[in-house]
């Protein structure tokens, strides 16, 4: 069975205020003084107002959710000790302003990239997943483009930007758009070529390095994984364990099409960016872009339609009924952006929205 990991990045807030704090420096220290040398889940980001954790490689996805929701409360813990507070959203609802972490590496990416990288303040949640090889992988890759829209609109968090309502579930797609490696990609049909596509892109000089190649889904630069990009992170840990779930599913899908040499769709990066774009704009709350026909159908039956397809593989790791289950209650009760959404309408203020949302990411839904 294939091994899966989680990389979440996190908001740090103002408990009083809810506006995001550059902290990430401090609550680092925090975990460095605690782990007494061992080794911590805690990285910095772009952004002081970021931090991010990566979880153990998990088979079960129980045990993976189970990590999940302890690391957000060791991140709670810490946060709190350095006077902030910790929020799964991949949007700050309340204005920010920029706050780029101290380094060169930092440095040159906002000489390099002014507004875009000032602005990107964003929260995103990466899945890797086991592969045998880089041609197994890169054979994966190119099987999974259609779906991973999908992916997207069932993670969608981000509905507000600087104070107001973006119009988008996902603003953070729109803005980790503006990277000039972001997004979709054609077809590689090989390893060798999938690399060499990356030393071309880092011999224009425009990228700082190889942690820049942002595709939607890549080879990992550390890990002998997959590693899928698309989404946003997503408020509550359980939905974050769904989507390594149907990840898990895609890649093990993809990964026997490939043995068995089944031909590769082969949709234009415009239509996978149309696509992408729709789950940014709508979540699961209308409709999506349908991966086998690349026209518009109800969100519901484009989701299920994943399901159809990843069926098998769910069915043989033992996580058919959890997806099914998730995947229901997503839809009826909705993702992070529907909660937010909702929770402004209550309330009619943005700081409580994201004050409900701090205990949401340390306590669970309910």
């Amino acid at each position: 069975m294939r091994t899966v990991g989680v990389e979440e990045e996190l908001l740090l807030v103002d408990p009083r205020t809810g506006e995001p704090r550059a902290l990430s420096t401090a609550v680092l220290a925090i975990a460095a003084k605690e782990s007494r040398g061992r080794g911590h889940a805690f990285t910095k980001e772009l952004q002081g107002q970021q931090l991010e954790f990566a979880t153990h490689p998990r088979s079960g996805m129980r045990e993976l959710a189970a990590e999940i929701e302890r690391w957000r409360a060791v991140a709670a813990r810490h946060a709190g000790e350095a006077g902030a507070a910790v929020v799964a959203l991949a949007t700050s609802p309340l204005p920010a302003g920029p706050a780029l972490t101290e380094g060169k590496r930092y440095r040159w990416i906002q000489e390099q990239f002014g507004l875009t990288a000032l602005e990107q303040l964003t929260c995103g949640c990466h899945v890797h997943v086991s592969v045998e090889s880089d041609e197994e992988g890169v054979g994966v890759l190119d099987r999974i483009r259609p779906w991973l829209s999908v992916l997207l609109a069932l993670s969608t968090n981000s509905p507000f930007w600087q104070g107001h309502d973006s119009g988008y579930n996902s603003y953070r797609s729109r803005v980790w758009g503006r990277w000039p490696s972001a997004g979709p990609v054609e077809v590689f049909g090989s390893a060798r070529r999938y690399h060499q596509q990356v030393r071309d892109l880092l011999d224009t000089g425009v990228l700082h390095d190889e942690g820049m190649i942002y595709f939607d889904a890549r080879l990992s630069r550390k890990y002998p994984t997959v590693e899928v990009r698309a989404a946003d992170v997503c408020l509550d840990a359980s939905t974050t364990a769904l989507l390594a779930t149907l990840t898990r599913g895609l890649v093990d899908t993809a990964a026997r099409e490939w043995r068995e040499g089944e031909p590769v769709a082969r949709h234009g990066v415009g239509l996978l960016r149309a696509a992408a774009w729709q789950a940014g704009r709508s979540g699961v709350d209308d409709v999506l872009i349908h991966p086998l026909t690349m026209r518009p159908a109800p969100a519901d039956h484009v989701v299920y339609a994943l399901l159809g397809h990843i069926e098998k593989a769910l069915d043989e790791n033992g996580d058919l009924e959890f997806a099914r289950q998730g995947l229901a209650e997503l839809l009826r009760d909705g993702n992070g952006a529907r909660v937010q959404r909702r929770l402004l309408h209550r309330t009619g203020s943005l700081r409580e929205v994201v004050a409900a949302c701090v205990r949401r990411t340390q306590e669970g839904p309910h």
